[in-house]
């Protein structure tokens, strides 16, 4: 009886043992899982700029000028030179 006994405990302490290792490979999966996503978006929004280059690139070889921001052609006004009341 005692040898059941044994052989029961040591059939349920390996059951337990297996839970807790299952347990921790979840936990491991769904942050690599988190982390794959968050390179995934890194990797999309890379993708776009690339996308972008190389329209500026054949853009370039059609002869176009370079994209970008507008040039501000605003004259600045030098108010220090003004009368003071």
């Amino acid at each position: 009886m005692k040898k059941y006994l044994k052989s029961f405990w040591n059939w349920l302490k390996d059951l337990t043992t297996l839970d807790e290792n299952a347990a921790e490979l979840y936990g491991e999966a769904k942050s690599r899982v988190k982390e794959v996503k968050k390179e995934f978006k890194d990797v999309k929004k890379a993708a776009k700029n690339v996308v972008n280059q190389s329209k500026d690139v054949v853009g370039a070889v059609k002869g176009n000028k370079k994209r970008g921001r507008k040039p501000n052609y605003k004259t600045k006004t030098n108010n220090s030179k003004r009368k003071k009341k």
